[in-house]
């Protein structure tokens, strides 16, 4: 059976579980740019070897936070009630998708945080596009474009632009009670307008 395939060892997915776990408790103490893997392994009781042997890098690392809670959603638009699961007219569940994940990323600013210092640092280059997450979320937007207003040009660039929006310094660092809501809406009025032109 080839690796891929292979179902995750009990004692590698308790190391997985120790290692994400550790690195949540490091970064409600310390900035992103303070916290080494060899932190984050002893944190988690582990040799520093296995944090790298599992997520290769430190942005690998914070990569993964980030997909927990992603996938968390991804299942709520699968499955999940209506409008942000199925059931819903196409407009509603793209716009319930914009608060969400909206929502998500306000909650986890600070992995969101780390994930930006350790790319940064990375001398690695990384393809966000490339990325599982992203590119669920991509054909989900570009589906429910497509969905709501058929013949629109090229879906697949607007979902690209709707998404480059989560990446926006109005969301990820302006800590203002109001700054998500005020880019919710903001977001909701283009993709409305976009929706609604002739």
């Amino acid at each position: 059976m080839p690796a891929a395939d292979r179902p995750e060892r009990a004692d590698a997915a308790r190391n997985r579980r120790a290692i994400l776990a550790a690195t949540e408790d490091l970064l409600t103490r310390y900035r992103p740019e303070q916290i080494s893997m060899e932190q984050v392994a002893a944190a988690a009781g582990v040799g520093k070897g296995t944090v790298f042997h599992r997520f290769g890098s430190r942005a690998g690392l914070m990569r993964e936070l980030m997909v927990e809670r992603a996938l968390a959603m991804r299942q709520d638009i699968t499955e999940g009630p209506p409008p942000l699961g199925p059931g819903a007219p196409p407009r509603e569940r793209l716009l319930a998708f914009v608060d969400e994940a909206t929502a998500i990323i306000v909650r986890n600013r600070s992995q969101m945080a780390a994930l930006e210092h350790a790319e940064s640092t990375s001398q690695q280059p990384v393809d966000h596009e490339a990325h599982p997450v992203y590119a669920f979320w991509h054909a989900h937007v570009a589906g429910l474009l497509t969905a709501s207003r058929p013949g629109l040009t090229d879906p697949d660039a607007h979902a690209h632009l709707i998404l480059a929006a989560f990446q926006s310094a109005t969301l990820l660092h302006d800590d203002s009670p109001d700054a998500p809501a005020r880019f919710a809406a903001a977001l909701r009025r283009q993709i409305t307008a976009l929706l609604t032109a002739a």
